[in-house]
């Protein structure tokens, strides 16, 4: 049987386990990440939302840096302003010059940074960071963007390990961006189908006009013939009386 002392120590064992493991899942579960407003197809153009929670207790946030993969570099980067909080796009000259609604193009945005400027995230707060990117790639499934953030204590926390498919999530994960389908690919089906099926109504309609236009005439004719032979006996009457 267990005595007093056992399950005190069995109690105190279980609240520091649970501690821990409470301890380990916050930062984890507090990463700088980012999502699409709706979707993010490859080859196209979309809203992004950067979500930036304050991790600490004493301090407050007061700078963010998101640099853009090298590997698939984005020509068109516009943040949407944010109260209390400056805006800098750095751009960098690209190695392989893109081409984009046939214009080339020599350079790409390489980092966002907003620095607070009466703004701030204070402990327990969250704030999201607007911008409008494109063109996609269409040849990746995932963009990965490397994130800094400086807290006003001088702390600074680096967000730029890459998540792997297998395996524990990282300590300090980079924001990845999900892409999905090409909007042309299912759209353009459907529009087909669509224009199909119109056709195919237009023609069925244009039959059922034909063929009514047709008894319609056949009719007439009919009746038309009906009234001439009728008209002949009644004057081939009048002449034999």
């Amino acid at each position: 049987m267990f005595s007093a002392k056992n399950v005190t120590r069995a109690s105190v064992a279980g609240g520091i386990a649970a501690t821990a493991l409470l301890l380990l899942a916050g930062p984890a579960s507090a990463h700088v990440s980012v999502q699409p407003q709706g979707e993010a197809a490859k080859g196209g153009y979309a809203t992004i939302n950067f979500k930036v929670p304050n991790e600490r207790d004493d301090a407050s946030t007061t700078k963010v840096e998101v640099n853009f993969p090298t590997d698939h570099p984005l020509a068109s980067v516009m943040p949407q302003p944010v109260p209390g909080w400056k805006i800098d796009v750095a751009k960098t000259k690209l190695a392989k010059p893109l081409e984009m609604h046939g214009n080339t193009i020599t350079e790409a945005v390489s980092k966002v940074t907003w620095t607070a400027d009466g703004g701030k995230i204070g402990p327990g707060q969250f704030q999201q960071f607007p911008l409008s990117v494109g063109q996609l790639p269409e040849d990746a499934d995932q963009l990965v963007f490397k994130a800094i953030q400086t807290y006003d204590n001088r702390d600074i926390v680096r967000w730029i390990e890459e998540p792997k498919e297998s395996g524990p999530e990282p300590l300090s994960p980079a924001p990845v961006l999900k892409l999905t389908a090409a909007a042309g690919d299912e759209h353009g089906t459907s529009a087909a189908k669509d224009t199909a099926g119109a056709d195919a109504k237009a023609a069925t309609a244009s039959a059922d006009t034909s063929d009514t236009t047709a008894r319609a005439l056949g009719l007439i004719g009919i009746l038309v013939g009906i009234a001439g032979v009728t008209f002949a006996v009644l004057a081939g009457r009048r002449r034999t009386a």
